[in-house]
């Protein structure tokens, strides 16, 4: 299976009034990371023929980060697409090794040319899958 890897550090504009890092700012890089590792896989001509949308986010907030702390993102893909639909994995651990975060989020593939929600075409998840 295709994991991808980033390393985040928080800054002082991703803490909340509690001290940590915001749970909206969480959701952006969850976003982000599945983006990135979607941009480091994808061959060229699927990435300008696809794009993808997040339909669902469960997450489980683990422990807390405060601004200059930095953790490791790790996401991967463990199934393959059912329909239009995958499910991507993810997990945020601290430089002290403990987890942060953990979420599934559920994204849908959508042609670029029409806008339209699309099955997933084989050779896409092939590039995820083991």
């Amino acid at each position: 299976m295709s994991r991808y890897t980033r390393t985040i550090t928080a800054t002082p504009e991703d803490i909340d009034e509690l001290g940590h890092v915001n749970n909206a700012v969480w959701v952006k890089w969850i976003q982000d990371v599945a983006v990135g590792h979607w941009v480091d896989v994808a061959p060229r001509e699927h990435a300008d023929a696809y794009i993808w949308v997040v339909t669902r986010h469960e997450i489980d907030y683990r422990g807390n980060v405060s601004a200059g702390e930095t953790v490791t993102a790790e996401t991967w893909v463990q199934d393959p697409p059912r329909g239009a639909r995958f499910d991507r994995h993810m997990r945020f651990t601290g430089a002290d090794g403990r987890v942060k975060v953990e979420a599934k989020t559920t994204w849908a593939i959508v042609d670029r040319a029409t806008g339209r929600i699309l099955r997933v075409p084989k050779e896409v998840a092939e590039t995820f899958l083991p």
